[in-house]
C-alpha cells in the first residue's frame, strides 16, 4: 500500500503537476522474471558515469534488472511523480533541503539496518542529521559523494611568485595585497549567477558559524543577526580584490577567466573543476580551506553530502535495493564516480583525491569539515540573491539591513517549520535537556 503524502508537501509541489515523466507506472517486474529497481537521480552531469553504471550492474547480476534516470531538472520531476504516488524505488539527491522537506514528510526508508553504514564516515552521516527539521530515530540516507569548496588556487602562478598558502585570515589579506601590488586580480567572482554569491559566503560561515545555527534559529534560541555579521563583512571584504563590477559576469566568465589566468586565486567549490579544465586542460590547480579565523586549528573545510541515496518507504523489494547500494559502494565504482565529477568519497577506504584537493586534504583525513549552510535555506527565500543585493549595497548601514533582513525573511519563509519546530520541544520537552 502507498504511504499518503503529508500536507505541508502537496502545497509545496502543487505547481507541478503538469510535468510528465517516461518511468510512470513501472511494475516490480520485468519480462523475464528479475526484480525492476528504479533509481532517479538528480545530478544529469553525471549522467554518462550512471548510464555504465547501469550497463555494468545488469551485465554482473541475474536477479535485478536495474534502471537509472539522470533527467535535467529532477527535483522538479520527482515532486510530480510524489504527487501522483508514483514513486521510485531509490532517489539520489543532494544533502539539501529538498532532502529535508522529503524527510519530513515521512518518503524515505529508515536503513539503520544497512550494513554498508558502517562504511560511511561519520561526520557525513552527521551532517544529515543535521538537516532533519525535527530529530528523527534512524538512518535515511546513505551519503555517496561529498564535494569541497574553499579556495582554488593557480599553483603554477604561486610557484613562480613564491606566494604562500595563508592559514589564517590576515595572512589571507596580506597575500591579497602581494598579488595586486604586483598588478594582478587576486580573485574573480561570477556573481551575475546569484548562487555563486553563495561560495564565499558558505566557505566562510562553515569556520565563523555553528553548523546548527538554522536548527538553533528555529528553537527559538538564536538569531542570524548575532552570528552572521563577521560572515557578511568579511565576504564584502573580498570584492576590493576582485574585478570591478562582479555581478556583471556569469560563472562562465570567471571559471574561464581563473583558467585563463586572470586571476590567481578562485573561491569556489570543487565541483568548478571540470568547468576550468573545459578551457585550460592543463592548468594545475591546487585549493585551499578558506581560512577565516586567525587560528588555523578554528578553520573548517565546507563540505556537504553532493549525492547521497534513499530507498523509498514505499519500495517493496528492500533486499534488492540494498544490492544495488552495496553495487554502488564497490570501492571500484566509487573511485570511478571520485574521477568523473572529482568529488570526496564519503566512504572510508584508500581513495585517491584529484590532485586538485591536496590542500584540503589533510581537513577531509582529519574530519575537520562542516555543512554548506545554505542547504539549510528554503529556496523561497532566495539567499543568494539576497546577498548579491547586499554586496552592491555601498551604503553605510548596508551589513545591518542585510542581517535584519535575514531575521525576518526567515521567519516569514519558515513560518510553519518554526511552528512545528516549537511544537515538537513541547511535545518533548527531554529534547531541551542538553542544551541547557
Amino acid at each position: 500500500m502507498r504511504t499518503r503524502i503529508k500536507p505541508i508537501i502537496c502545497l509545496l509541489l502543487a505547481g507541478t503537476m503538469g510535468m510528465l515523466f517516461n518511468g510512470c507506472g513501472q511494475d516490480n517486474k520485468v519480462a523475464d522474471g528479475k526484480v525492476e529497481i528504479e533509481i532517479v537521480q538528480y545530478k544529469p552531469e553525471a549522467a554518462k558515469y550512471f548510464e555504465e553504471l547501469e550497463k555494468k550492474f545488469n551485465e554482473t547480476h541475474d536477479n535485478i534488472h536495474l534502471t537509472i534516470s539522470s533527467p535535467n531538472d529532477a527535483m522538479t520531476i520527482l515532486k510530480t511523480r510524489f504527487i501522483r504516488e508514483d514513486y521510485p524505488d531509490i532517489i539520489g539527491i543532494g544533502g539539501d533541503v529538498n532532502y529535508s522537506n522529503f524527510l519530513d514528510s515521512d518518503l524515505f526508508m529508515n536503513i539503520e539496518d544497512y550494513e554498508g553504514l558502517k562504511n560511511i564516515r561519520q561526520s557525513y552521516l552527521d551532517t544529515d542529521k543535521e538537516l532533519e527539521f525535527v530529530p528523527k530515530d534512524g538512518i535515511y540516507a546513505l551519503p555517496y559523494a561529498a564535494n569541497a569548496a574553499g579556495v582554488l588556487y593557480n599553483r603554477e602562478l604561486f610557484k613562480e611568485h613564491g606566494w604562500e598558502i595563508p592559514t589564517t585570515y590576515t595572512e589571507f589579506i596580506q597575500l591579497c595585497e602581494e598579488i595586486q601590488a604586483e598588478g594582478m586580480l587576486p580573485l574573480y567572482f561570477g556573481f551575475k549567477d546569484t548562487w555563486t554569491c553563495l561560495a564565499p559566503w558558505n566557505a566562510i560561515a562553515c569556520s565563523l558559524a555553528p553548523s546548527d545555527i538554522a536548527s538553533q534559529v528555529n528553537k527559538g534560541e538564536a538569531k542570524f543577526s548575532e552570528v552572521y555579521e563577521r560572515v557578511a563583512t568579511m565576504t564584502k571584504e573580498l570584492l576590493q580584490y576582485a574585478q570591478k563590477n562582479p555581478a556583471a559576469y556569469s560563472y562562465n566568465d570567471a571559471c574561464t577567466a581563473f583558467a585563463n589566468g586572470e586571476s590567481a586565486m578562485y573561491v569556489i567549490g570543487s565541483y568548478a573543476i571540470p568547468q576550468i579544465k573545459s578551457v585550460n586542460p592543463d592548468m594545475d590547480i591546487d585549493s585551499f580551506v578558506f581560512p577565516a579565523n586567525e587560528d588555523e586549528s578554528q578553520n573548517i573545510l565546507n563540505s556537504g553530502n553532493d549525492l547521497q541515496f534513499s530507498v523509498m518507504e514505499t519500495c517493496e523489494n528492500k533486499e534488492e535495493a540494498y544490492e544495488v547500494l552495496d553495487f554502488l559502494l564497490e570501492d571500484e565504482n566509487v573511485q570511478a564516480y571520485m574521477d568523473a565529477q572529482n568529488s570526496v568519497p564519503c566512504k572510508e577506504g584508500d581513495f585517491i583525491l584529484s590532485e586538485n584537493l591536496d590542500g584540503m586534504k589533510p581537513y577531509i583525513e582529519q574530519d575537520r569539515m562542516a555543512d554548506y549552510q545554505d542547504h539549510h535555506y528554503p529556496s523561497e527565500m532566495a539567499v543568494d540573491a539576497m546577498i548579491q543585493t547586499y554586496l552592491l549595497d555601498d551604503s553605510k548601514n548596508a551589513t545591518e539591513k542585510f542581517l535584519s533582513r535575514f531575521d525576518t525573511d526567515w521567519k516569514r519563509y519558515n513560518r510553519d517549520l518554526i511552528r512545528k519546530v516549537q511544537d515538537y520541544q513541547a511535545e518533548h520537552p527531554e529534547s531541551l535537556e542538553g542544551e541547557e
